[in-house]
């Protein structure tokens, strides 16, 4: 890659770990809102429904948009609305109610999270480089190694600050995105070719091989973040572990994992047969959704939990290199809905588990499970929700063997 160029991905590289700082901080204040101000397990689940909500809207929207803005101004949007996102998640609950304040913060977030999701990904896809899969999966893997970062960083503070101090963690968080907004602005970035996005729209879902593309994301998008969003009280509530202890063996192991199998196939991806790779990565998934459910060892259930990481690794960069290889020129509308059908699993997933959670909790079935086999309430509650998300993977594994015994016979071109 061309040395200039090198600096635009690095930027979007950041940009990913602004993303994995949207995403992934507030769930780990989840049991702090809960005790806090109350929350309960259903509005919980309606703030991550409400953060993908928004980004699949805006993915929408940008179908119209980001062709006419150009990739640099959405870039930059990306990274200052998230900035603010984060600084008002930091302030607003001292100024109005908890529930709201942080909703708002949770739309504003989310907007520069999507954003940054339809943008730097294409950006990179159009960078000179040897192979734009391996590319693709470096990206996408500091979304992973960033949320370790966050994970590490903020459970570190929390102890040191103590719970009662937490809004001082996302005003310490906006710096990230303030300095990368100035990257943007100075590093070279290459231009979509204009194009119709009516045109494309129409083209690109008259393909079936598209379109199962869009329910794999979808699935995987859902895999992922059911996963990532209740791994932390899961850990606390669900394993009665210290919350230092989950944050760090559950949702930073599983990130770290993620990150491994995204470095590793960015570094060997030339010589991987990306299809046969999904398959053994959806399969994974699933035996870790199993383990993490249905082992009495609260060290096997955190195992589960952690190597689920490497299973969903490279789902989401797989399938947007797949459709990226198939439709050269799907342009800035393939990515936007990509990232649609993405989000829209990162919603629908971690919902559902939520909602099934409580249900369960509040059911007699789930007391009497928890008096059978001695366990918690929450242990039995919280294991149902992640039971029922393993639809997901058990959906992207039927389609990702579905991809290895079909193949496009060539790539389309518009």
């Amino acid at each position: 890659m061309p040395k200039q160029y090198r600096k635009t991905l690095a930027a979007c590289c950041l940009g990913y770990v602004t993303q994995s700082i949207v995403v992934n901080l507030a769930p780990l204040f989840f049991i702090v809102f809960r005790n806090s101000y109350g929350f309960s397990y259903s509005y919980i689940a309606t703030l991550v429904l409400v953060t993908f909500t928004v980004q699949i809207a805006v993915d929408a929207l940008s179908v119209r948009f980001m062709g006419r803005l150009g990739y640099r101004r959405c870039a930059i949007l990306s990274q200052a609305v998230s900035a603010a996102g984060l600084a008002l998640l930091g302030i607003l609950p001292h100024v109005i109610p908890a529930r709201a304040a942080v909703l708002i913060a949770v739309v504003f977030y989310s907007v520069g999270g999507s954003l940054i999701e339809v943008v730097t990904s294409p950006i990179t896809d159009l960078l000179p480089a040897r192979s734009s899969k391996a590319s693709m999966s470096f990206l996408h893997s500091f979304y992973s190694w960033g949320q370790v970062f966050v994970i590490l960083a903020t459970t570190l503070l929390l102890l040191a600050l103590g719970e009662d101090a937490w809004y001082v963690i996302p005003l310490i968080w906006t710096v990230l995105p303030l300095v990368n907004t100035f990257f943007f602005m100075r590093v070279p970035v290459i231009e979509p070719e204009p194009q119709s996005a009516i045109k494309a729209t129409g083209r690109l879902f008259g393909r079936r091989f598209f379109i199962l593309t869009m329910l794999l994301m979808i699935s995987a998008g859902a895999t992922e973040q059911i996963m990532a969003q209740w791994a932390s009280i899961f850990c606390e509530r669900g394993l009665g572990v210290t919350k230092v202890v989950g944050d760090l063996l559950g949702p930073c192991l599983f990130a770290a994992f993620m990150g491994i199998g995204r470095s590793w196939y960015g570094a060997k991806g030339e010589k991987i047969d990306l299809r046969r790779a999904l398959i053994v990565c959806s399969s994974l998934a699933v035996v870790c959704y199993l383990v993490t459910v249905f082992s009495f060892s609260a060290a096997v259930s955190l195992a589960g939990c952690a190597l689920c990481g490497l299973g969903v690794s490279l789902l989401w960069p797989g399938m947007i290199s797949l459709s990226s290889a198939t439709f050269p020129d799907g342009g800035p509308a393939m990515f936007a809905y990509l990232a649609l059908g993405g989000d829209l699993g990162c919603a629908l997933g971690p919902y559902l588990a939520g909602i099934v959670s409580d249900r369960v909790s509040a059911s007699d079935f789930g007391a009497s499970v928890a008096s059978r086999f001695a366990a918690g309430i929450d242990e039995v509650s919280l294991k149902a929700g992640i039971l029922a998300g393993i639809i997901f993977p058990v959906i992207m594994l039927i389609g990702a063997v579905t991809l290895k015994k079909k193949k496009p016979r060539k790539s389309v071109s518009y």
